[in-house]
């Protein structure tokens, strides 16, 4: 079965760790959904019922939780006079004080977000104080309703400038939420470790909200809004149209190629259980490089044929591929240098790939491990020393290789950043899309339906 980040398992002591959340957002955002769907993750669920109650404390992972749910804005421009923001800033200092550790604002997928939009909203929030940024996070609801073949970052570019704005004034910080989703832990667990990457961002630090103050000008709205940039965007590439600030990496390959290992890499911290084969699929995060990186361990192929892969192995591998919603940007295809790659094995590399789709290969590196072995030899002359096959399988996968050596993780970054800016040029060639096994998905449930059917 496919789990989360253990460090989101971890084992709580007597007293958990205080993390206080503020939702905002206009009227019929999904702030509400989204709270219940934090409480249905609740150890001891308690009585949630009142209407009046804004502030909801649970206990969910390694966590105590303060949810404060705030009244919806309102478009309409006198909903935004300086006494209205007074009194909003004194509700939410009298429900969340001495400050929130992070602010979610609460934007639906399937509502068009346009410069009125912003305009509002950047009145309400800048009220709370000048440093609220640097604690604030878009939570984009109704993630059900984006297409299958689109993911957020996409979805990002296509909302226009005020969205975009929007994303880039919070630090390019979002997460999507879907509160129809039947599996809401993986979706709560991500959300509160992106919480806890603001709270490392902020050196652990909340945010210390202003004292309302009933004299602060329109005028001097405008004048820091002007200071703050607000203006700027629309001359200025919008950075999604760039590589991705979040990337989502699926590992896959023989079993003993060392995917745990190159994981370990990656992500600079030993969280993959290396030396012995992966048995489930296991998802981990990190913040590398100025990037949100999320990787997906595997369990192994066969070496010689994807027949003699079990089928439960293929199916934690289908499990794995969907940790990563709405798809990894790409695939990892982990081969050991020291490997003698036989038109056997190469074929078995190939169909495997093909379980993902025809078109995986467009959307896979070759990502050598134990780089040591080289001894000094570059990678492109290992490449043509070992002969025809390892030739034809980087042509396969259009020539997107990298080596890593696990021997320098720590004296040598520069192989993970370049790694990411290759992999990244990468999702550019693919229009930023995501890759979306839809194969993968339909097999699965095909194999699930038969499974019911057997045991009827």
């Amino acid at each position: 079965m496919a789990t989360v980040s253990s460090d989101l398992n971890a084992v709580e002591g007597p007293c958990l760790p205080m993390r206080r959340l503020l939702l905002l957002g206009f009227q019929g955002s999904g702030k509400t959904s989204t709270l219940n769907t934090i409480l249905s993750q609740e150890k001891t669920p308690s009585d949630h019922s009142q209407t009046e109650q804004h502030q909801h404390c649970v206990e969910i992972l390694k966590w105590r939780l303060l949810v404060i749910d705030t009244p919806g804005w309102q478009l309409k421009t006198g909903d935004t006079t300086n006494e209205r923001r007074s009194e909003n800033q004194q509700f939410i200092t009298d429900q969340c004080a001495p400050g929130p550790h992070a602010v979610l604002l609460v934007v639906p997928i399937g509502t068009q977000f346009t410069e009125h939009h912003w305009q509002v909203l950047w009145c309400w929030v800048r009220a709370l104080g000048a440093g609220i940024w640097r604690h604030t996070m878009v939570l984009f609801t109704c993630s059900d309703q984006l297409p299958q073949d689109k993911g957020v970052e996409e979805f990002i570019v296509d909302g226009g400038a005020a969205l975009q704005r929007l994303v880039e004034r919070c630090g390019c910080r979002y997460h999507t939420w879907d509160n129809t989703c039947s599996d809401n832990g993986t979706q709560v667990a991500e959300l509160l470790q992106k919480v806890e990457e603001i709270m490392h961002e902020n050196q652990g630090s909340f945010f210390e909200m202003e004292k309302p103050n009933l004299m602060f000008e329109d005028e001097e709205i405008q004048e820091e809004r002007e200071d703050d940039g607000v203006t700027e965007v629309e001359g200025t590439p919008a950075m999604f149209r760039s590589p991705p600030r979040e990337l989502r990496l699926l590992l896959v390959g023989w079993r003993g190629a060392g995917k745990s290992s190159a994981g370990n890499v990656l992500l600079g911290c030993c969280v993959f259980e290396s030396g012995h084969p992966t048995k489930v699929s296991v998802r981990r995060q990190a913040f590398i490089a100025g990037r949100r990186l999320t990787i997906v361990d595997t369990p192994g192929w066969d070496w010689f044929s994807v027949q003699r892969t079990p089928s439960i192995v293929r199916k934690e591998i289908r499990q794995g591929a969907g940790l990563l919603h709405p798809g990894p940007h790409a695939l990892l295809l982990v081969i050991p240098v020291v490997s003698t790659l036989t038109p056997k094995k190469r074929q078995a590399l190939k169909s495997h790939l093909e379980m993902f789709s025809e078109e995986a290969c467009l959307h896979t590196l070759v990502l050598f491990s134990c780089g040591d072995w080289l001894d000094g030899t570059s990678i492109e002359d290992h490449i043509q020393q070992n002969g025809g096959e390892l030739l034809k399988l980087m042509k396969h996968c259009w020539n997107c290789y990298h080596v890593l050596d696990c021997t320098k993780a720590n004296q040598d970054r520069t192989q993970v950043t370049e790694l990411l800016q290759k992999i990244e040029e990468m999702v550019a060639e693919n229009g930023q899309k995501p890759f979306l096994p839809v194969k993968l998905n339909q097999e699965l449930d095909e194999e699930e339906t038969s499974g019911r059917c057997i045991m009827q």
